[in-house]
C-alpha cells in the first residue's frame, strides 16, 4: 500500500517545524530523518495512512529501533518525534487522537554532566588557541565557559546583543526564549580584542568564512583543537557549559538563579549539576579528612556522612 498519506503529512509537519515552531535547523533534519525511518516501518505494515496507526505499532518500532543497535538516546527521540508529528495531525484534526501520547521511551542511563577544574580551564583558554583565529576562539570560550551559554547561542550571537559596557549579553535560547546574562572581565576583555579585529564589528560577533554566523561545527572543532593543543582531552563545547554550571554551584550560586543564567525551562535539568557537586564534596571529603576512610566502615553508623 503506497504511503502517500503518511508522507504528505510529514512534510507538512516538517514544512510547520521549519517556519514556525522556533525550532532548530538541526532538530528539523533529525525529525525528517526518525519520520522517514517510521513512514518506512509503517509502509511495511502495509499502512499508509496516519489513522490506522496504533500505539502498538509505535511501541514495536521504539522496540526494533533499539534492537538494531541505536541508543537509547536516539530511540527516546525518535519517539518525541512521532508523538509530534501526531500531535500536530491532532491539532489539524486530521486524527482524533495521538497513538503514541501515552507511550514512554527507553529508560536512559543517568549520566552526570562531565566538568574540567579551573585549572584545566584557564591552561585551554590561555594557551589553546593558536594560530589567526586564536582571537576568535578564545572569545568564544570565554563566552561559553564564562556565561554558559550554549555553542548554537555562541554561533548565532551579533554585536547588538552584546553591551560591553554594562557587561551583558542578550542571548535568544531554546524555543525563541530570551533571556539576559552577564559577561565577566575576561569575556569582556577577549569581546574587546575581538571585536578590533573583526571583519564587520556591527554584524555577528563570529562570522563565518562565507558570511553569515559561524557553524556550530567551526567552533566544535575550535574547541576540541584547542583541547588538544593544551593537552587536554573530552573537551567540547557542551563540557564548557557543564564547567561553568557546576563552578558556579561550588562557589554557592542559587539553583534558581543558574536555571534562569542556563536558559534551562525546568529546574529538574538543572539539578543534574547538584548531583556533580555532592559527588566532588564527598571524593574530597574522603581523600582529605583523615578519618575518612576509603573503604567501607568498620563499626556501624561510620560511615560516610555525605552518602545520600
Amino acid at each position: 500500500m503506497p504511503r502517500d498519506a503518511v508522507s504528505a503529512s510529514i512534510d507538512l509537519f516538517l514544512e510547520e517545524m521549519g517556519s514556525g515552531r522556533g525550532s532548530s535547523s538541526h532538530t528539523t533534519l533529525n525529525y525528517a530523518v526518525d519520520l522517514s525511518q517510521f513512514a518506512d516501518y509503517l509502509e511495511g505494515l502495509g499502512i499508509g495512512d496516519p489513522v490506522g496507526v496504533e500505539p502498538s505499532h509505535v511501541r514495536g518500532f521504539i522496540r526494533d529501533v533499539v534492537g538494531f543497535g541505536y541508543a537509547r538516546s536516539s530511540a527516546a527521540r525518535k519517539l518525541s518525534a512521532i508523538k509530534s508529528w501526531f500531535g500536530f495531525l491532532q491539532e489539524r484534526g486530521m486524527i482524533t487522537s495521538n497513538p503514541a501520547a501515552g507511550i514512554r521511551g527507553p529508560r536512559l542511563p543517568g549520566r552526570l554532566p562531565r566538568a574540567i577544574s579551573r585549572e584545566d580551564v584557564e591552561v585551554l583558554i590561555e594557551k589553546g588557541p593558536a594560530g589567526r583565529e586564536a582571537c576568535r576562539d578564545k572569545a568564544a570560550m570565554e563566552l561559553m565557559y564564562g556565561s554558559g551559554l550554549r555553542v548554537a547561542e555562541t554561533a548565532a550571537l551579533r554585536w547588538e546583543e552584546v553591551d560591553l559596557e554594562e557587561r551583558w549579553v542578550r542571548v535568544m535560547g531554546k524555543g525563541e526564549k530570551e533571556r539576559l546574562v552577564p559577561m565577566g572581565r575576561f569575556a569582556v576583555k577577549a569581546l574587546r580584542e575581538w571585536k578590533a579585529s573583526c571583519p564587520d564589528p556591527s554584524g555577528p560577533v563570529f562570522p563565518g568564512s562565507r558570511g553569515g554566523h559561524i557553524t556550530v561545527r567551526t567552533l566544535h572543532r575550535a574547541v576540541l583543537k584547542a583541547a588538544s593543543a593544551a593537552g587536554l582531552t573530552g573537551v567540547t563545547p557542551h563540557v564548557l557549559r557543564h564547567s561553568f554550571a557546576t563552578h558556579m554551584l561550588e562557589g554557592g550560586a542559587n539553583l534558581r538563579v543558574l536555571q534562569e543564567l542556563l536558559g534551562h525551562e525546568s529546574l529538574v535539568t538543572t539539578q543534574k549539576y547538584l548531583k556533580v557537586t555532592i559527588e566532588q564534596l564527598r571524593k574530597s571529603y574522603t581523600m582529605a579528612h583523615p578519618r575518612a576512610g576509603s573503604g567501607d566502615a568498620d563499626d556501624e553508623g561510620n560511615d560516610d556522612p555525605l552518602r545520600q
